[in-house]
């Protein structure tokens, strides 16, 4: 009437707008990983973890985890890395299964039993004739974490606190990386009843590496759908 704008049409054009706009940047969903882009995932990523616990072992370090808690009793008993760790496992595939589906499960069950037959069949493949344990550390600690971020990236872990980790990440929000680290640093501390301090040290270094590779590369909310 007067001259001025239609308030009414103005204000019912501008959500209609930004709903476009919306949707022209919302992310595009990520299709799913085909088999054998599971299958390539999962070996690889098993063999990054492979190598990091031939360092480690070499250097008569500690992971975090489950196989920490392996280590010791590798360590303590003389019993077949590969088998304790995978036995293990075994008790957590029931948590998984109710808590992060079949697929997560059966996935992890795979992941576990071929890192397990890596980590038998590594040492006879490769030796160190000179491996400084600081080094070893930091490269065991950052192969293992870009190792699992591979099977993270796949809908797959190494079982135990690793799915854990997961769930409470996908329920509760907290970061994956802060929850293993939380959990590693318990376990390694419980190792200086059988490890020289300094070793123990050097364990807790290839856990923050781990870790730090999960916390900076393992983002939801940076990464949509992955």
């Amino acid at each position: 009437m007067n001259g001025l704008p239609n308030v009414s049409t103005a204000n019912t054009a501008e959500p209609a707008q930004e709903a476009a706009v919306s949707r022209s940047v919302a992310p595009v969903p990520r299709a799913a990983h085909t088999p054998l882009e599971d299958v390539q995932g999962i070996l690889t990523g098993c063999l990054f973890v492979a190598l990091s616990l031939a360092f480690m072992r070499d250097s008569r370090l500690l992971p975090g985890g489950i196989a920490g808690l392996s280590f010791l009793l590798h360590y303590g008993s003389g019993w077949s890395l590969g088998a304790v760790l995978f036995a293990l496992n075994l008790p957590f595939y029931v948590f998984a299964w109710r808590a992060l589906g079949a697929a997560f499960t059966l996935k992890t069950f795979c992941a576990v039993a071929v890192l397990a037959v890596y980590t038998e069949v590594l040492p006879h493949l490769l030796s160190f004739a000179s491996l400084n344990p600081v080094f070893s550390a930091i490269m065991g600690g950052l192969l293992a974490g870009s190792g699992i971020l591979m099977l993270i990236r796949h809908g797959a872990s190494l079982g135990g606190l690793g799915a854990m980790a997961i769930w409470l990440q996908q329920r509760k929000g907290w970061r994956a990386g802060s929850v293993q680290m939380l959990c590693d640093v318990a376990i390694l501390a419980s190792a200086l009843w059988l490890l020289p301090a300094d070793r123990v040290a050097l364990s807790v270094l290839a856990a923050a590496a781990l870790n730090f590779v999960i916390a900076i590369n393992h983002r939801p909310d940076r990464y949509h759908g992955i």
